[in-house]
This record gives structure tokens, sequence and C-alpha cells, in this order.
């Protein structure tokens, strides 16, 4: 079909898009009622925008949709509710490296993958997309949590003993100064 208003069809509507009202993001034209995010449907501009092929989005969903996944990457409050119960009676562990796997394939797969980092919880490899450091040494995300009470853990809640992970809470409670006036029960005779 010939082209009589003379301007460009708007990538999401296929309307034509006239030069007063176009918006132009990958070479493609859009009406400014028409640019909008494909996640959330928010207006965008030229500083809110992210396309990816054809598509467009805000960088919120953006992110969510092709950024890193896992903790810390921008999932926010939400991220919390897919976090695994906690585990009763967990205590703290002294960190010992386990044994070095006699399973070649594990030990292969490492080398091919330029991985050299073990995680201190759970004594397995760590891959660059999955870590996370802590009292100097890689994590996994999943498990970066507080030795006591397995809460997950970001670079605000953590603090460190002996090479061990402790939310600040549990830290207080069981490293930190006790007496009477420090929230112990202590009594004075």
């Amino acid at each position: 079909m010939p082209n009589l208003g003379g301007g460009a069809k708007c990538a999401a509507c296929e309307k034509t898009v006239y030069h007063a009202e176009e918006v132009q993001c990958n070479g493609r034209s859009f009406h400014k009622t028409c640019f909008i995010c494909m996640g959330c449907r928010k207006g965008l501009d030229s500083t809110t925008v992210a396309a990816h092929e054809s598509e467009i989005y805000c960088k919120s969903c953006y992110g969510k949709k092709y950024g890193p996944k896992g903790y810390g990457y921008g999932q926010g409050a939400g991220a919390l509710s897919s976090d695994p119960p906690r585990y009763a009676g967990l205590q703290p562990q002294e960190s010992k490296p386990r044994p070095a796997s006699s399973n070649s394939s594990e030990t292969k797969s490492s080398q091919k993958f330029g991985c050299s980092d073990h995680c201190p919880r759970c004594s397995k490899a760590v891959y660059a997309a999955e870590k996370v450091m802590g009292a100097g040494k890689p994590w996994h995300k999943t498990c970066f949590r507080c030795a006591l009470c397995a809460k997950s853990l970001d670079s605000t809640t953590v603090t460190d003993k002996e090479g061990e992970l402790y939310c600040k809470v549990c830290y207080a409670k069981h490293f930190g100064p006790k007496g009477f006036g420090l929230g112990n029960a202590a009594m004075l005779e």
C-alpha cells in the first residue's frame, strides 16, 4: 500500500507517524503515545528507554527480563519472598575446606570455564555470574546467608568474624558487648 501521508509507519501501531509526533529508537519511528514500555506500559523517553531487538522497555523492566538474575541485581524486596525457609538449629561452622572431589568431570568443567574459586559454605565451584564476595572469599548468592539464622545477606547487612558470615543482629547477640545497659538482662548484685 502506498505511503500517501509521507510519514514513516509506527513500529507499535503501524499507522503513519508525522514528523511532529515522531520519536525514533533504533532506526524505527513511533508515535509519542505509542512509545511505551512493553512490560509496564509506562511512557518512555530517550533517557528511560532500553531496546531489545524489536521490543522497547523501561530500564527497570528490561533489567528484570534480560539483566543478570539473583540476589543483589535489582530484584528488590520481591526477591526476598523466594528465600528458602530458615534452617532450625543451624550452627556456625568452621570454614574447613572439603577434600578435593574425586569427580573428575567437575574438575574438568571448572577448568574449562575458568573457575578456580570455591564457596566456603558448600565447597562447590563459584562462577562469575553467581559470585558474591564476603569476608574476603567468593560465595554463591544462595550461600551468602547468616551462619546462625540463615537470613539472606547483602553488602549492607553482612558482618564477618573469622571467615564466617553473620547478619548484624546475630553478630550483635553473639559477639557484641554484654552487660547492664547493653540490651542484655544482666543483673547487678
